[in-house]
């Protein structure tokens, strides 16, 4: 800024002139005056000597003639000085008017620049102020500048600088200049030079221009900080970028997804984020042992996944981390080291040289005995030249051969070479090449056998022919044997390798078939199981024969280990097989664990133990019996290993999910074995007399069901001091269907008295067994072995009853579904229907929503059955 203010100065250009005028006017009627008084001087003297001199008689007419000429001279003069007089006024009157219009032009200028909505200021050819108005004067309202008429223009700037009134000062791209001023407000400069030599200058308030012009670009930063957060969360990795304070400030969905984070706020440190998630901190500043820095690193998380972490240094300071999920790749990469490590394994067994060579003639890939019998440490060829690896004598005469393969021709041709021990061999050598579909040859296939002894044979056999013909027709039959074993030889050679390569097959095949083996017969292994069941808890509700009570609970304890321990190898063969499938769904966790501790509060009492429940509301995901398996492990473990004190049952809520706690004081796991009881067959010292140690599968069971839910497992234990076990389960908003409400065991009796009951399974041991337990229990039961048997005993199905027990396996590739299906199809009203099968599947639990009937896994426990037929019958 330049310039500041006064009051409008009176003077201007026009009012000088007006004035200059009225000056010429008035000087030019003060010397007529002054003449007319001459004049009437003269005049009077003239007339004074006419009178004096009239005496004189001889002079008196030429006096009174000369008196008339001046008389008339100064009426002439009269005249001319009355046209004067009345010019003069008619000049005084014009200067009157102009002086007027002046004053009023004047005025009219000054309102003009004060209207203007800019500072105005007007300088002479001597840069110094002639005009101004009240804005330019209000810009130094709060100096104590004083600017008026004649201050010149480089004061004024030294002012505006000195007094504070401008703040900041920019060049616009027009040359004019912008000014922020102390009170906030931005003023544009222009500058106009006048006709006269002077200078204009107007100042222009440009604060909303400015401020909108800064809105606008907030609003374009805003709209380029969406679409960059738009493009980031679009992206397949996840993205973190931090500040170079560490403070977290753009991040996309993905990053929490693979990090396992929930929803951050802004501006978080990125340290603290971190440290939520099972990933290590990784930033610019980050060193390995040796003090080298790390932009990379790979970590598997917990349920199996692999990250690749990056970080990237931006140089305006801070960084960017990218994660991706490299699961797939590791896995592959994985399969393809395994494969090349078995394919290593079936080759350096076959006593043949094998071989593989770039285009270049460059090694990658060389077996044991290739590497032995040119005397190189393993894996030192690869990345080898063959110029390299052999000598120039040698590779001279390989050359043309590698030519002609290079050129796609397959050949085979012979070699001496010297062995370890210095002697020669005779080498075949067999290159074929590597075509890609265009029949470009990317490689070379490399085959070398010894076959000096055959070479000897030979030489020997052409010599024999060359000394003896005649014993060469003798031994002809014998040669031709020997040709024929060499033959073979040479087939069966060839062949190895072929068997190498299957034996891996047939071994993966055969510990697969086992373990297919035994999860597909667990239902013969349980069909046996499930009949002695049966038969015992019926000999358990006899109260009649109390002597043999005893006898009869400790057959039927002996029965529960064994098909514990058959659950437990079928739970562990279905899971290698890949047979169970979890069936993911909502429920309310509540029940589920009031079910687990009205359970085994009764198993741990019987072990004098507490067993503490702390009841749960939450809702989760999972799935139900995959989960009451884990639950039902840990709860066993505990009692297992707790020789006195309590155990507790409870849950711990997280941001997302619900950590499930199985508490105990028992005798505790000594930190150096916290890794290997998920073990397969590691199990504890026993902590009480006659106590049955298992088979140390209940751990890995837990291990393998977690794994295949994707929930987590924590450990922590100190020895004498107690264990934790804990699962974490991801929670859920929808609410399942609600609760039934359990019945009394008197109530459920009562409802299966009189009951008609039939039941259909094609194990006679089966039928045999529910018919005792059934009518132990009051039910009126018909029993039969196929579909066919039962038509016969119930009218064709059109008999009165209220149940159908069905097992799902029958005979001539039946099942039973099918054969309610049919049976209902028959009856005007439809039985509700019990399938009962040792099939975990979740295609068969889908089918049995789907069409309503309720499904229940061998073996058969009678308290569950008595509760399912109740809740049946009810409905």
């Amino acid at each position: 800024m330049a310039c500041t203010s006064t009051r409008p100065s009176p003077e201007s250009p026009s009012a000088a002139g007006v004035a200059m005028a009225a000056a010429e006017q008035q000087a030019r009627l003060a010397a007529l005056e002054e003449e007319n008084r001459k004049l009437k001087r003269i005049n009077a003297a003239l007339i004074e000597r006419v009178e004096s001199s009239a005496s004189r008689r001889d002079g008196s007419y030429a006096a009174f003639q000369h008196s008339v000429v001046l008389a008339e001279q100064v009426r002439e003069r009269t005249d001319a000085l009355n046209q004067a007089m009345a010019e003069l006024k008619a000049s005084n009157r014009l200067l009157s008017d102009a002086r007027l219009r002046a004053e009023t032009a004047h005025q009219h200028l000054i309102d003009a620049i004060e209207s203007i909505s800019d500072a105005f200021v007007l300088f002479d050819r001597e840069q110094r102020i002639v005009l101004f108005n009240s804005r330019f004067k209000s810009f130094w309202a709060r100096t104590r500048a004083r600017i008026g008429s004649g201050t010149r223009l480089s004061e004024i700037r030294r002012l505006a600088n000195s007094t504070g009134l401008i703040v900041e000062e920019h060049r616009g791209s027009d040359d004019n200049i912008l000014y922020r001023l102390h009170d906030g407000r931005w003023v544009q400069v222009s500058e106009r030079p006048t006709r006269e030599g002077g200078l204009v200058i107007l100042y222009t308030d440009i604060t909303e221009v400015k401020q909108s012009e800064t809105a606008r670009r907030e609003q374009a930063l805003a709209q380029k900080s969406r679409l960059l957060q738009r493009a980031v969360d679009n992206l397949s990795q996840g993205v973190a970028m931090v500040s170079a304070e560490g403070i977290l400030e753009l991040w996309n969905h993905r990053f929490l997804e693979l990090c396992g984070l929930a929803p951050v706020e802004a501006h978080r440190s990125f340290a603290g984020v971190m440290a939520d998630s099972e990933l290590p901190l990784l930033t610019p500043d980050t060193r390995d042992s040796h003090g080298r820095p790390i932009r990379e690193m790979e970590q598997r998380l917990y349920n199996g996944r692999v990250l690749e972490v990056r970080t990237h240094p931006l140089p305006t300071g801070g960084f960017v981390n990218t994660f991706t999920d490299i699961t797939e790749r590791y896995r592959h990469a994985e399969a393809l080291a395994e494969s090349e490590r078995w394919i290593r394994l079936i080759t350096d067994h076959v006593p043949a040289l094998i071989a593989y060579l770039s285009a270049d003639l460059v090694y990658e890939f060389t077996n044991k005995v290739y590497e032995e019998w040119y005397r190189w440490p393993r894996g030192a060829m690869l990345g080898q030249s063959l110029r390299e690896v052999h000598s120039d004598e040698h590779w001279r005469r390989l050359e043309p051969y590698v030519e002609r393969v290079l050129a796609g021709e397959s050949l085979s041709f012979e070699v001496t070479e010297t062995n370890l021990n210095g002697q020669e061999r005779c080498m075949l050598r067999s290159y074929v090449p590597n075509r890609l579909a265009n029949g470009e040859v990317v490689g070379i296939f490399v085959l070398i056998r010894d076959i000096t002894e055959r070479r000897r044979t030979a030489e020997a056999l052409h010599q024999a022919y060359q000394n003896l013909e005649q014993r060469v027709r003798e031994r002809t039959t014998e040669l031709t044997a020997l040709n024929s074993q060499l033959r073979r030889e040479i087939d069966e050679r060839s062949q190895v390798e072929l068997r190498l390569r299957e034996a891996k097959h047939e071994a993966d095949q055969a510990n697969l078939s086992k373990t297919k083996f035994l999860a597909a017969v667990s239902h013969d292994l349980l069909q046996p199981l499930n009949a002695a069941r049966l038969f015992t808890s019926a000999l358990l509700e006899q109260r009649e024969q109390r002597c043999n009570l005893a006898l009869v609970r400790n057959v039927s304890n002996s029965l529960e280990d064994v098909e514990n321990l058959l659950g437990t190898l079928v739970d562990i063969s279905k899971l290698d097989a890949g047979v169970i499938k979890p069936d993911i769904a909502p429920f309310a966790v509540g029940e589920l664990l009031d079910n687990l501790a009205v359970e085994y509060r009764q198993i741990a009492a019987s072990e004098g133990l507490q067993l503490d429940f702390v009841p749960s509301s939450a809702l989760v995901r999972s799935d139900l019996q995959l989960l009451a398996r884990i639950l039902r492990n840990l709860l066993s473990n505990a009692i297992r290993y707790t020789p006195h004190g309590r155990i507790l049952l409870g849950c711990r809520r997280g941001r997302q999910s619900l950590w499930i706690e199985v508490h105990d004081t028992g005798v505790g796991i000594a930190a150096d074995k916290l890794g290997e009881i998920f073990q397969e067959f590691k199990r504890g010292e026993t902590v009480r007399a006659k106590q049955d140690r298992g088979l140390g599968l209940g751990l890995a069971i837990v291990e393998k069901i977690a794994r295949m839910l994707g929930h987590r497992i924590r450990v922590a234990s100190a020895v004498g001091k107690g264990s934790l076990f804990s699962v974490e389960v991801p929670l859920a908003r929808r609410v399942p269907r609600q609760r039934q409400e359990r019945d009394e065991p008197q109530a459920v009796l009562e409802r299966l008295q009189g009951a008609r009951v039939w039941v259909l399974d094609n194990d006679a041991a089966i039928c045999a067994g529910m018919r005792t337990l059934l009518e132990g229990w009051g039910c009126r039961v018909t029993t039969a072995l196929s579909e066919q048997d039962l038509a016969r005993q119930v009218d064709n199905f059109h008999a009165d009853a209220d149940l159908l027990i069905a097992d799902y396996h029958l005979d001539d590739g039946c099942n039973g579904v099918d054969a309610v299906a049919t049976i209902n199809a028959r009856r005007s009203t439809p039985l509700p229907a019990l399938m009962i099968t040792a099939n975990y599947s979740n295609e068969l639990k889908q089918q049995m929503r789907e069409l309503g009937h309720t499904l229940m896994h061998k073996p058969v426990r009678p308290m569950k059955l008595k509760t399912a037929m109740s809740h049946l019958l009810e409905r």
